[in-house]
């Protein structure tokens, strides 16, 4: 069987594939970086997936919907002034989105918003702003999609986008837009998964999509090349609980792309018991390693444990955070 075909799953971010993929064949799950010397590079191997992987949408409220499938999961708004799109994709989906885009209605692509730099939430850029969508992202994401960019935990350097996939609207800390009847927020985090991450806020509806500072039931990869911090990722997750109802529908940026708000609290529960038991563990004096050997993350292994971003993956993650 090829890696594309064992890879392919309609439910779960490509990390995931890519560690399923090689499950089987080395009885354990590979961090990014083993995975990177076992195969042609991790980046490569979920561009494989992203191929041929099916787009699934979940249709919400208010002419909004979530294509899973693509890298991060994408939030698309419909209506008169056109298709409204939270975040690009990966550019080798681009038949499967097009397919997906046209079943929601014969409007054109017109704004695109990118949450952070990272290639599978912005490697569509390029073709959908050739399709005719105007990019809008925060400063710190346009600052890294216009420079060679590397991701130490990938063992990957990133190329800058063209021209055209760079975002002409920035801003600093909020923007707000008006379209298709609905009032849209975006603000910005400071540092968390990146120090670029900003969520989006349909308020009429009431779903927000808060990106990768919330990965639904799977380990999240925590970015310190571009500013990310675990402590981040906790601030970030208060906020998210605080700007959210019970009522509120909830994307992530990977895993189950509908969530709500008691779901992200357990996430944000767990990442907060996972740091201090770090923590403790580094203010004992133990190294890296032995701080995996430890276990911290052993009560939480069987719900969020399962893909690419293992159990020693996150702990060495948080230990540098600590």
């Amino acid at each position: 069987m090829s890696i594309q075909q064992h890879a392919l799953s309609r439910r779960h971010f490509c990390l995931c594939c890519v560690g399923s993929a090689t499950f089987a064949a080395t009885g354990g799950w590979l961090t990014p970086r083993e995975a990177f010397a076992e195969a042609r590079g991790l980046v490569s191997l979920i561009k494989d997936s992203a191929a041929v992987s099916p787009i699934v949408t979940h249709k919400l409220r208010n002419n909004i919907s979530v294509l899973e499938g693509s890298g991060g999961n994408i939030a698309v708004l419909t209506g008169p002034d056109g298709k409204v799109l939270i975040d690009a994709g990966i550019g080798v989906s681009r038949p499967q989105i097009v397919k997906a885009l046209a079943e929601l209605g014969a409007d054109p692509i017109t704004h695109l918003v990118n949450t952070h730099w990272h290639f599978d939430h912005a490697n569509g850029n390029e073709w959908l702003h050739a399709a005719g969508a105007r990019i809008i992202a925060q400063d710190n994401t346009r600052k890294y999609l216009s420079q060679i960019q590397r991701v130490e935990d990938w063992d990957y350097n990133f190329l800058p986008l063209s021209s055209g996939g760079i975002p002409a609207d920035v801003f600093a800390t909020e923007h707000h837009l008006k379209l298709n009847g609905s009032s849209i927020d975006l603000k910005y985090y400071g540092p968390a998964h990146t120090d670029g991450d900003i969520s989006v806020t349909f308020a009429e509806a009431n779903i927000v999509h808060v990106a990768d500072t919330y990965w639904n039931g799977i380990y999240p990869f925590i970015d310190y090349s571009t500013g990310g911090s675990i402590d981040g990722m906790i601030a970030a997750s208060d906020a998210n609980l605080a700007a959210t109802t019970n009522e509120t529908i909830i994307i992530p940026g990977h895993g189950k792309p509908v969530s709500n708000r008691a779901e992200l609290k357990e996430f944000r529960d767990m990442l907060v018991a996972i740091r201090d038991n770090v923590a403790t563990l580094k203010k004992q004096g133990r190294s890296r390693d032995e701080a995996v050997a430890a276990r911290p993350t052993a009560a939480f292994d069987a719900k969020w444990g399962n893909f690419v971003i293992d159990p020693g993956f996150f702990t060495r993650l948080v230990y540098e955070g600590v």
